[in-house]
């Protein structure tokens, strides 16, 4: 008999072959209906796959939303691919995970008149009732093991040949599993799975997109299509992450950024950002605040080299963990002289900066440090350039040029602790100036890695203790730690947003690093008159003015704070007799420090306020004969219904205060 605990410390003894739906069954009712899987041994298992032996059980119902979701999703993306195929005989499959909040699947599209067919979305409706049928028809969802050699012959009978050539690269003894769809369709897959198809919620699920993707993410292979779509557990989930949806398509940076005249971006430049006035006042305005911030904080600015050595980046690490990610530039003279080779074979390389670090220690390497001049902490507003692939680029979110509010803190062992927790209330004093709520996490050490274990113990350890001595270890904060997601030389805490719609996004970090002191000799005298290393501290807060920018769009949707906004207020006229008043009540306002323009078009004021509402101008002050006879203007707030009359004094002293940065107030 097996012995099966489970999470009340119980322990049941079952025969060999029993399954967690069996156990739940004879617990009650009520959990055989409510249970779709099973945790054992923390390991997620199908809730009829066999217990084979002495364990650790614990049945999974919806209530355990994360591991509910994530089956969900897995089924509907097997549901999907059935459905393709059957409506389009002669699609191959390949694979289909379960994402953030869906799924998807590629495709190899079927042959017409020998050309591949790709899908497109008006294929959807007709895929999406298909997929209703198979749920409805309640299959169920077996596992079976199978040899190596009879898959692969099963896949090229099938004509399969993309999923017998992935089976035939899959390591030598991992244990190959298929799961059928009733009798008639099947897919190669781990699994887990929900029992059958009935399991999910028909009216749970929408298809979203098309888009195209290569085999295995290689541009070398064949093209494939994907269908995306969006999981849910219910309709009501469904229809509160659709609503999400077109909030966020109505936040759309790209969008707003277009309509507010703030930037755009051209294929002459992928993935650099072209900054138009009114969108560079946005930018001027968070640089001034940071180096407010920093300053205040006892931070030093410098600013280094946009081009270094390829072999300062083979010293740092850089040339061989990261070298796909950087653009390299042959160190010569190109060819000008023939039609032969731009670039000899012999050329020394140098490379675009990808980050600043390595450039801040060589400036902390100049002169002799003592251990009292410890901690210094070197700043940069620092322009970098990653080589992200074009595909992969999105608007100001993921860029090739980008500006990092970056620093780096040199210090010593014993200031670690107070230097990071430092840097956790500054990060909590600017977040909150700007209306984000926060997480903060813990990424611990990847696979490939350097420095000894000991090291990042040491490293881990120091981190978690600031982030208690700032009281952010907690519920309330979202502390968590993620195994595996720290840099290739340091841990690293992060701090994750949350907007105004909800959604999360990663932007500050600080890591502890003691890999690079050592790769490029920084050390520091110490109190004994020996040389040291000091441990240097990599943060940032924005992240990248780029991204921090879009974020800031989404957030506020175009209503930036007056602080923030690059027009402030709009003299709108009635009448052209208004002119000049108009002009009069800009130049007082600009004399106070408020951005203000005048709209003197010969247009209809509706005409005007609608115009100046789209731009997303937060004070318009309307101006007619009665207005300049009496020395007031009519006060349109953005968002707010009516309007106010208001002395210009008056509307100058409210918004100067308002106009300025919150830590200046």
């Amino acid at each position: 008999m097996l012995k099966i605990t489970l999470p009340d410390g119980s322990v049941r003894e079952v025969a060999p072959g029993t399954t967690p739906a069996d156990i739940a069954a004879a617990i009650g009712p009520g959990l055989a209906k409510a249970a779709i899987a099973a945790r054992v041994d923390g390991e997620l298992r199908d809730i009829m796959r066999p217990l084979e032996a002495d364990a650790q059980l614990a049945l999974v119902t919806s209530r355990d939303e994360a591991d509910a979701l994530e089956l969900a999703r897995h089924d509907f993306a097997h549901v999907l691919a059935e459905a393709v195929q059957a409506l389009f005989p002669g699609t191959q499959i390949t694979f289909g995970p379960a994402t953030d909040d869906g799924f998807y699947y590629d495709f190899a599209p079927p042959l017409v008149e020998g050309k591949p067919r790709p899908f497109t979305e008006e294929d959807l409706p007709a895929i999406e009732a298909k997929m209703r049928e198979i749920i409805a028809a309640d299959k169920p969802l077996r596992r079976e093991v199978w040899k190596r050699e009879d898959l692969i012959a099963r896949w090229r009978a099938g004509g399969e040949t993309f999923k017998a050539e992935w089976a035939a690269e899959l390591p030598e003894g991992e244990e190959l599993t298929v799961y059928w769809s009733g009798g008639d369709w099947l897919d190669m897959c781990r699994g887990p799975h929900l029992a059958s198809t009935g399991k999910l919620d028909p009216a749970a699920f929408k298809l979203t997109r098309v888009s195209g993707a290569y085999w295995r993410g290689d541009q070398k292979n064949a093209m494939l299509s994907r269908i995306y779509g969006t999981g849910w557990l219910n309709r009501k989930q469904l229809d509160a992450h659709l609503t999400r949806l077109e909030e966020a398509a109505r936040r759309d940076h790209r969008k707003l950024g277009a309509e507010m005249d703030l930037f755009h971006l051209q294929q002459e430049a992928h993935g650099s950002v072209f900054w138009h006035p009114k969108g560079y006042i946005i930018w001027r305005a968070l640089e001034a605040y940071m180096r407010r911030a920093i300053d205040d904080a006892g931070y030093r600015e410098v600013k280094t080299p946009q081009v270094m050595d390829a072999r300062q980046w083979e010293q740092s690490g850089h040339w061989g963990k990261y070298r796909e990610n950087m653009f390299v530039i042959p160190d010569e003279v190109p060819n000008v002289e023939d039609e032969g080779p731009l670039v000899s074979d012999d050329a020394d390389w140098m490379a675009l900066k990808p980050m600043n670090c390595p450039a801040h220690v060589l400036i902390f390497r100049q002169g002799i440090k003592s251990y009292r001049d410890l901690p210094l902490r070197f700043y940069e507003n620092g322009c970098c350039h990653r080589n992200e692939p074009h595909g992969a680029l999105h608007g100001l979110m993921r860029v090739r040029q980008f500006t990092q509010d970056d620093a780096h803190i040199f210090c010593r062992e014993d200031q670690i602790v107070e230097e990071v927790r430092a840097f956790c209330a500054l990060a909590d004093r600017i977040y909150k100036d700007f209306g984000f709520t926060y997480s903060i996490k813990l990424a611990l050490r990847p696979e490939k890695r350097f420095g000894s274990d000991a090291m990042w113990d040491q490293a881990e350890n120091e981190l978690r203790d600031a982030v208690a001595a700032a009281g952010l270890d907690t519920p309330e904060y979202g502390w968590e730690e993620l195994p595996g997601e720290g840099a290739f030389y340091a841990p690293k805490l992060e701090w994750h947003l949350t907007d105004a719609i909800g959604r999360t996004w990663q932007v500050g970090t600080i890591q502890s690093d003691r890999v690079l002191p050592e790769r490029l000799d920084a050390s520091y005298v110490g109190e004994d008159g020996e040389r040291h290393r000091p441990v240097m501290l990599h943060r940032a807060i924005f992240g990248s003015y780029e991204r921090f920018i879009g974020i800031l769009i989404e957030h506020y949707a175009g209503r930036f704070p007056l602080w923030l906004a690059p027009v402030q207020a709009v003299v709108a006229t009635i009448v052209s007799d208004a002119d000049g008043y108009a002009s009069e009540v800009a130049e007082k306002l600009r004399a106070a420090g408020i951005r203000a323009e005048t709209d003197l078009r010969n247009e209809k004021i509706n005409y005007k306020v609608r115009e100046h509402s789209l731009a997303k101008v937060p004070n318009l002050l309307v101006v007619g004969r009665r207005e300049a006879d009496e020395g007031t203007v009519a006060l349109r707030e953005l968002g707010k219904e009516g309007q106010s009359v208001l002395s210009v004094d008056d509307v100058i002293a409210r918004l100067a205060k308002e106009a300025r940065a919150p830590d200046m107030r």
